[in-house]
């Protein structure tokens, strides 16, 4: 008779420093009630991967799972998978980073549960053979990645049922395919079903099905806890397979020291199907769509896999400029590491978490407090270069060919670019480790499509009984009112933007951005001059003809403020209107006060020169002066994206705009300064 090897694992994660209540509630809703069914089955062997900080937290705050777990570990129940102690994308970092916290993690898990994992969970399942010498360096012999990986990389689907080695430079992993089948059955299925599912994947004598998948799945997923556990699919699905004649379970590592391998692999640079799509634009992200349903079931049965997909990983740096931003900020960081202390380094490895990086069907990149969490960690690291008076530095911060200026004072942390207009994209303080420009512009998303032409969902139709939802769904039900704010800027919503109007600024058309720009000064490059702090732009306005324009900006630095000294030199002299545009983020954006007055769906202040921003989080008062009477209009800055549970409204900030008649050789003075409430 047959039999089939199940390698049964599951990957426990939260990002670094999330909600507590988040963090609680997957414990309570799964963690918790995981372990505590898997303890009364010890002959079920199977393999658990855990963020370094989620142990951690679990470990002196859960003690009970934590014994569970130990207890466990100890009968040879769990076999233990190691990675990145913060869960980076490895092939996201530099190689002296992911070494230690590859192994910062592997120390942890033998100090703590007596063992030495053997085995790699690879984050996001991202593969580059680059990250092979690093992981074979802390002792690990194997990792886990998609049967994707394999088919789109020209493989056969057959071939499927054990691992393979690969190399890089000569040094060697072992390579298990995750069979998608188990991905979308586990725990959707019923048991039946799922058992069905494993025989299937067996092809050969010692053939392997192969698991390792979220834990999350099993019970904080939609639907997943009643159905995991108060309706005991778990429970029931443990003892079938324990009970089964066919299936066996057993550890990677036991797997790969008894079979052979199948055979040498090389993979591209990839991850999961559905990570591709996401890296993707939206244009091509529909278009693969549209080109994968036109294949139907061609697109696995003919191999097109190796030819019809998405992008790279990497490529959430082109679509989101926020992310790159951040991440080119932290590679920066981890270059000049060698002074750093073990705080210090703590940070730059938080800094390093995936989440925040990306975005698809959870919130990634979306969720402000994972970027305020992300900017706390740089902010940490900052704080300790920091002198007792300003210091410059000019430098290609994001890769994309121009300077930004970077500025520490004694407090702040400013960031100009020159490819943006001369604008401030960080302004950050040492005090509060708070950035107040972490904004997020708002983007057309291909899931959009699904809000603009939602599909007919049938209430009536039922799930059969033997199986439950997956997040990948379409059975959504849509809020019409979101086509409405499906609003897209067309540059970065940084600040010191500069706007040009034939027809004048109002809440309206600066919210819907029905106002006329008809200058080139808000999405364009300047030149720095040779003084440090001043930029220089020779452009133009666009009105019946071309008049050249040029704009100069200088910036003054002290240590809770930052001024600009505006100059407009133009040929044109008629009635326009001029615009300087801040985008600034609060962790409560409906709790901070403009002026004692809260943001409402948008406000609007006439003859103003001050302006006193009140922020409830930070406790700190943000202080806008100007030398002219200025009109303000200001809204709160909503972006629409999807999560597990459908789609969200998210505030990533607060845009606002002072607005005066445009002069002839205008000159402006703005200052924004920060103090304690």
């Amino acid at each position: 008779m047959r039999k089939v090897s199940l390698l049964f694992g599951v990957h426990m994660h939260q990002p670094v420093d999330n909600f507590r209540e988040a963090v609680d509630e997957a414990i309570e809703l799964c963690y918790k009630p995981f372990f505590e069914t898997m303890i009364n089955y010890p002959d079920f062997k199977f393999s658990v991967h855990c963020s370094g900080w989620l142990l951690d937290r679990i470990r002196k705050n859960s003690p009970d799972i934590f014994k569970n777990m130990k207890t466990l570990t100890d009968s040879g129940s769990i076999e233990w998978v190691s990675a990145g102690y913060y869960e980076p994308v490895l092939s996201s970092i530099p190689s002296n980073d992911r070494q230690a916290q590859i192994k910062k993690l592997n120390k942890y898990i033998k100090k703590h549960l007596g063992v030495s994992p053997k085995g790699l969970w690879l984050t996001e399942r991202v593969w580059e053979s680059s990250i092979v010498p690093d992981i074979a360096a802390c002792g690990n012999e194997f990792v886990m990645v998609d049967d994707y990986h394999f088919l789109s990389s020209g493989f056969c689907a057959n071939k499927m049922d054990g691992y393979y080695k690969t190399e890089e430079s000569g040094v060697e992993i072992g390579l298990f395919p995750i069979a998608q089948s188990l991905r979308y059955a586990l725990p959707f299925f019923s048991v039946e079903r799922s058992i069905e599912t494993i025989l299937n994947c067996s092809q050969n004598k010692n053939s392997a099905a192969i698991i390792f998948d979220d834990a999350e799945k099993f019970g904080l997923w939609p639907k997943t806890h009643e159905w995991v556990y108060k309706k005991k699919w778990l429970e029931k699905f443990v003892e079938a397979v324990i009970g089964h004649e066919q299936i066996k379970t057993e550890h990677y590592s036991a797997y790969m020291r008894e079979n052979r391998s199948i055979g040498l692999a090389y993979l591209n640079n990839t991850s999961y199907f559905e990570m591709g799509e996401w890296s993707l634009m939206p244009k091509q992200t529909m278009a693969l769509e549209r080109l994968k349903q036109s294949l139907g079931d061609k697109y696995f049965n003919d191999m097109a896999v190796a030819f019809v997909k998405g992008g790279t990983w990497k490529n959430f740096f082109i679509k989101y400029l926020e992310s790159n931003y951040l991440h080119k900020r932290m590679l920066n960081l981890s270059l000049n590491q060698d002074n750093f202390d073990k705080d210090t380094l703590k940070s730059l490895y938080k800094l390093q978490t995936n989440d925040v990086f990306w975005h698809g069907v959870f919130g990634g990149l979306y969720l402000p407090n994972l970027r305020d969490n992300a900017y706390r960690y740089l902010l940490e690291i900052e704080k300790t270069r920091a002198k007792n008076h300003t210091t410059y530095e000019v430098l290609d911060i994001d890769k994309d060919g121009y300077d930004e200026l970077k500025v520490l004072t004694q407090n702040l942390s400013v960031v100009l670019s020159t490819k943006h207009g001369a604008q401030m994209i960080e302004f950050g303080s040492f005090d509060t480790l708070f950035n107040w420009q972490n904004t997020l512009m708002r983007r057309e998303e291909a899931y959009h499509e699904k809000i603009l032409n939602p599909k007919k969902v049938d209430t009536r139709e039922q799930n059969s009984e033997d199986e439950i939802e997956t997040i990948h769904s379409d059975a959504t039900v849509i809020d019409e009112s979101l086509k409405d704010e499906l609003i897209y800027d067309w540059h970065p919503k940084y600040s010191f933007i500069d706007h040009f109007s034939f027809e004048g600024f109002c809440l309206d058309n600066f919210k819907n951005l029905s106002f006329r720009e008809v200058g080139d000064f808000a999405n364009q490059t300047f030149t720095k001059a040779k003084n440090e702090n001043t930029f220089i732009r020779n452009g133009g306005l666009y009105l019946d003809k071309s008049y050249p324009t040029r704009l100069t900006k200088e910036y003054a630095f002290d240590k809770n403020r930052v001024e600009l000294d505006l100059e407009i030199q133009s040929e044109y002299t008629q009635k326009l209107f001029y615009a300087m545009e801040f985008n600034f983020h609060f962790a409560h954006p409906y709790k901070v006060t403009f002026n004692s007055k809260t943001i409402g769906d948008g406000f609007s202040e006439d003859d103003c020169d001050e302006l006193l921003i009140a922020d409830d989080y930070t406790e700190r008062i943000i202080k806008i002066t100007t030398n002219k009477k200025c009109d303000m209009y200001g809204y709160v800055l909503n972006t629409i994206s999807q999560s597990e549970s459908g789609f969200d409204r998210v505030a990533q900030g607060i845009s606002f705009i002072f607005t005066t008649p445009y002069e002839s050789n205008l000159s402006l003075k703005v200052a924004v300064e920060v103090s304690d409430v």
